[in-house]
């Protein structure tokens, strides 16, 4: 077993492993991840005492948002089998067990402290490797080779930083990074005023970590103002899921314009020219 400790945002690596390892041991999984649950089988942590029973609906939801991830992973790799992935914050994701083709280079951009829980429980191989380094320090962009085509990810990061800080990250990886591309989700603002007042949080106690930036489904164009470089910006349905509310529910939510900003994230990718 290995001890992991971490507290505030970087805590939330383990939230975010506690629910897809739940939802990958479900009889009919919307996300296969067997190294999501060994890797909760091999940490020693009180999963349940700190975030509480995990809720099957909530945990559904995160693999789908992971899945809209490795799909647009999947969509990369297929136009550039030699290219670059970048996950910024990825913490304890296992996406290249799950989408890696064999040929790619993965680096993963950690802060320090959960730069040093990744190594431990998932060692670095020749194609893949941490960095340990905050996202914010764009000298990370220096390790990047960008001639085979680059992919950075942003899973479960943009919305624990400031605006200012937001437009910074994406102006920096579109300047850098031509013909390449950005995978983000967001939060809505409504969602980001509840973190704010710290009204998320479990029956065991748990309070979701502060999320200062937020944005609603109607403003995703005005990611294009962060730098010239950005030729477009989509959002990535969710992929339809078990049950009424991710089978039908969430997928009409999106549809409609009145609606959409009721859905409590939102994925998207943004490309660079």
């Amino acid at each position: 077993m290995t001890s992991v400790e971490l507290s505030g945002v970087p805590q939330t690596l383990l939230w975010n492993l506690y629910h897809r390892a739940y939802e990958a041991g479900q009889p009919s999984p919307v996300l296969d991840d067997p190294k999501a649950i060994e890797l909760v089988e091999r940490i020693d942590h009180p999963f349940e005492e700190t975030f509480g029973a995990v809720n099957p609906l909530l945990a559904q939801g995160q693999a789908l948002r992971v899945r809209t991830f490795d799909d647009a992973v999947r969509d990369f790799l297929a136009a550039h089998p030699d290219g670059t992935v970048v996950t910024l914050a990825e913490g304890l994701e296992t996406q290249f067990w799950r989408v890696d083709n064999g040929r790619a280079t993965w680096l993963c951009v950690e802060l320090p402290e959960t730069a040093e829980v990744r190594r431990r429980l998932l060692p670095d191989e020749e194609r893949r490797r941490t960095l340990a380094r905050s996202a914010l320090d764009l000298t990370w962009r220096d390790e990047v080779d960008p001639s085979r085509g680059v992919l950075v990810t942003a899973q479960g990061l943009l919305m624990y930083l400031r605006p200012p800080q937001v437009r910074q990250l994406i102006a920096g990886c579109a300047e850098r990074f031509g013909g390449g591309a950005l995978v983000f989700d967001a939060v809505p603002r409504w969602f980001s005023e509840r973190t704010l007042r710290g009204d998320m949080r479990t029956q065991e106690g748990y309070t979701t970590p502060p999320m200062p930036w937020g944005l609603n489904a109607g403003e995703l164009q005005n990611i294009r103002t962060a730098h010239p470089a950005i030729d477009d910006v989509r959002e990535l349905p969710l992929p339809r899921g078990r049950g009424a509310y991710y089978g039908a529910v969430w997928p009409l939510l999106g549809k409609v314009p009145g609606l959409r900003n009721l859905r409590p994230t939102m994925t998207a990718i943004a490309r660079f020219t």
